[in-house]
């Protein structure tokens, strides 16, 4: 069950591989998901020594996190895989014009995941053929009810 999806992801990127990590959270963070209060839509992913970490995510605190601990929202979250799917997407973001962001929050057998993405930079032309494929699609969806 997905919590939080990054739509602007697909609109700037092609999205060519699809990961799922899991990501190191505090207690606070974890009631603040549950609740609905995190947003990814400017974040992205970076690999410093060998690891993987979610920057600029954004978790809104909750009014009633514990008193006795400073809540960051904009904390740097360190992402959890496995170290050779690490090598591997390291090799392919080193690559000209690869990048890694994030793309969905969710649920996974009670544990909140990550799903990141190996993407390429969309030039402005693809993302108005894209947008132009999208409201086809509608159109002709659209059509076909109505016959």
């Amino acid at each position: 069950m997905s919590i939080v999806q990054n739509k602007k992801a697909f609109h700037d990127y092609f999205i060519e591989e699809k990961y799922e990590t899991g990501v190191v959270f505090e207690g606070w963070e974890v009631k603040a998901i549950r609740a609905g209060r995190v947003q990814i839509k400017e974040a992205y992913v970076i690999v410093r020594k060998s690891e993987l970490y979610l920057i600029g995510c954004h978790i809104s605190p909750l009014s009633t996190a514990s008193t006795h601990i400073n809540p960051d929202p904009l904390r740097i979250r360190k992402l959890l895989l496995h170290a050779e799917e690490i090598k591997r997407l390291i090799g392919k973001a080193e690559r000209a014009g690869y990048t890694l962001v994030p793309l969905d929050v969710h649920y996974k057998a009670g544990k909140i995941k990550l799903e990141i993405g190996l993407a390429k930079g969309k030039k402005q032309h693809d993302k108005r053929e894209s947008e132009r494929q999208k409201e086809w699609m509608r159109d002709r969806q659209r059509l076909l009810r109505t016959k």
